[in-house]
């Protein structure tokens, strides 16, 4: 009997990898870690128009200063899906720091296993090759209203609502920044 469990449970795991696509069941790193300037976070919020008590998810959240940012100065409810665990260590301590565990959190989790279907507002800061593996999910878990904003990289096919540069000249290696709004 249990030869035959543990044979269900292989195959059904097997079964499901191969229906997820996923050769090696290891999160995807979708991009390398580089942190968004606090101008251009600050831009990215305003941008994608959060109000306090909405829902910001952030995919890939690196440190966590969107997260944090959206909590503090924005008053909504932010999530970060980043899959470093050192990140994700730095993040959630920085949030319990500046006591903001009730509106901000970090999920140690793949971004592509997210369920998106819940907030108001998803920011990006991906690249392009990424951006292309997320936007199925986007398109069908997002909910009627909903915005991404992406920072300097496009989603094929979307119509841009909005679209703004911002120059920050304290950041040497990318000074200027575009930033894209999409309205589901």
């Amino acid at each position: 009997m249990r030869k035959l469990v543990l044979s269900v449970v292989l195959y059904t795991s097997a079964a499901a990898l191969l229906l997820l696509g996923a050769d090696d069941p290891k999160p995807l790193n979708l991009a390398p870690y580089y942190p968004t300037p606090t101008k251009v976070v600050k831009e990215m919020l305003e941008l994608g128009e959060l109000k306090p008590g909405e829902l910001l998810y952030d995919l890939g959240s690196g440190d966590g200063r969107v997260v944090i940012m959206a909590a503090q100065q924005f008053g909504a409810k932010a999530v970060g899906f980043e899959i470093d665990p050192k990140l994700v260590y730095q993040s959630r301590e920085r949030i319990r720091k500046r006591k903001l565990t009730a509106l901000a959190s970090i999920e140690q989790q793949d971004l592509m296993l997210a369920d998106l279907s819940q907030p108001d507002l998803i920011t990006v800061y991906l690249l392009p090759a990424s951006n292309d593996k997320i936007q199925p999910l986007l398109e069908d878990q997002m909910k009627s209203g909903a915005r991404v904003v992406s920072h300097d990289f496009t989603f094929r096919g979307w119509e841009i609502e909005r679209e703004i540069v911002v120059e920050d000249p304290e950041d040497e290696d990318i000074p200027i920044h575009k930033l894209f709004l999409y309205r589901r």
